[in-house]
């Protein structure tokens, strides 16, 4: 609470925070958009593929030209990893080993590092977030993401004295979602080819929010981030609004849905017969607290929280997350109180590839929200004993035998480069970690 008049102070010095942005798309641009109204944080370097299409994106956002042209623009994300006079280096390319690469590359630089790259965390973020304390740097959660929104309910809660029994997000979905492909992704979210097209807005990204894949990344990411449990078949996605929170999402031994306290789940804003949920969180978070004595149950009634027929099961709930409009909470925790919004801390859970279809030696893995495979929710223990390909590296390998549609796609299915950074990165992580 105290961040904005720590910044005036830094302010005040003459020396802002100046910040490296690695990624100029949605969430990056809509970090750029509140910069100007940030006194006291500067954008020092934009890196992207095209640089005249971040030049563009500040455009976009409101940036004047005088503000665009005192900003160096690169094409190369470790130029602006290196950058003199950088403190905080966000990653948003949302590519894994572009992310593995730009982390390693800041970390060592002796920057900051916010990961809004979930998909690099979730593949390698446990090794990442170590070398980063052993570098004295910190490696964080992107806030405005919902996994940092998440860890940030869950830490209050446990700071007040509460047990989590369970934590995660709201999202659309129904179970033939997991083989929806780009070519008819549009029709879920209403729009024509056209209409996305014409709003910049890319299919198979698109499609990754649709078809689990996403869901599957973020609840990996607060497991590993949390210390929280991971259902041992995957999400679940039962129907909820939020005024049953506390109802479903409890151990399956009190009347919920789960198999014990302390886990992640994703609720779905669509009944099963595709109807609408009630009050549904689709676009938000939550927490589910369980009170530790009768007293404190007896308050959650008293103050209007929503409880599940017991009261001992509580519900809050964020109804929206505002993704890079938040992000520079992120970056200014880090650089003015040397803390992350949210950090992996162990590995938990892991996001595994998964067959959409009948998939024969020689076709080539396309990737998170792509043709072939969807990520899906699983216990570390589970991944690491059975090999599981995590999603992370399902992009641009070849199958090397059948897979039937459903199964788990494993390292033994796939011709995997063992030079390949990504690959030596998380087999490192899974030495160390599993």
């Amino acid at each position: 609470m105290n961040l904005h008049e720590m910044l005036r102070q830094r302010s005040d010095t003459g020396q802002p925070v100046r910040v490296a942005l690695i990624g100029a798309g949605k969430f990056g641009s809509m970090f750029l958009a509140q910069v100007p109204t940030i006194a006291g944080l500067e954008v020092a370097v934009i890196a992207d593929l095209d640089p005249d299409r971040a030049r563009e994106a500040c455009r976009n956002v409101g940036w004047d030209e005088a503000r665009i042209a005192g900003t160096r623009f690169a094409a190369d994300g470790l130029d602006a990893c290196r950058a003199d006079g950088v403190e905080v280096v966000i990653e948003a390319t949302g590519h894994p080993e572009a992310g593995i690469r730009h982390a390693l590359a800041a970390i060592e630089a002796g920057r900051h590092i916010v990961m809004v790259n979930v998909e690099a965390d979730v593949l390698a973020g446990p090794l990442l977030a170590e070398k980063a304390r052993e570098r004295g740097v910190v490696y964080s959660m992107a806030y405005g993401d919902q996994p940092a929104l998440v860890a940030e309910m869950v830490d209050w809660a446990r700071a007040a004295g509460f047990t989590v029994a369970a934590a995660g997000k709201g999202t659309k979905y129904l179970p033939h979602f997991h083989q929806v492909t780009p070519d008819d992704v549009w029709t879920h979210y209403g729009l024509t080819p056209d209409q996305a097209k014409a709003g910049g807005m890319n299919p198979q990204m698109f499609n990754s929010f649709l078809d689990g894949t996403k869901s599957a990344i973020e609840m990996a990411a607060i497991a590993n981030a949390c210390d929280l449990g991971v259902p041992e078949e995957g999400l679940k996605f039962p129907p909820c609004g939020v005024d049953d929170l506390a109802h479903v999402l409890r151990p399956k031994s009190v009347g919920g849905q789960l198999d014990r306290d302390g886990m992640v789940e994703v609720v779905s804003s669509l009944e099963r017969d595709g109807r609408p949920v009630f009050r549904d969180l689709r676009w938000g978070v939550y927490v589910v607290l369980k009170a530790p004595n009768d007293y404190a149950a007896a308050c959650f009634r008293q103050y209007g929280l929503p409880t599940d027929l017991t009261g001992r099961y509580a519900a809050m709930h964020k109804p929206f997350h505002l993704i890079g409009l938040e992000l520079s909470i992120s970056v200014l925790s880090a650089a003015l109180r040397g803390e992350p919004t949210g950090s992996t801390r162990a590995w938990r859970g892991d996001a595994v590839a998964v067959a959409k279809r009948d998939l024969k030696a020689g076709e080539m893995l396309d990737g998170e929200g792509g043709y072939t495979v969807y990520g899906r929710l699983a216990p570390a223990s589970r991944s690491k004993a059975g090999r599981m390909l995590p999603i992370g590296l399902a992009h641009g390998v070849r199958l090397t035998r059948d897979v039937a549609a459903g199964a788990v796609v494993t390292e033994d299915d796939v011709a995997l480069d063992a030079e390949r950074l990504t690959v030596r990165v998380r087999r490192e992580m899974v030495g160390r970690f599993g």
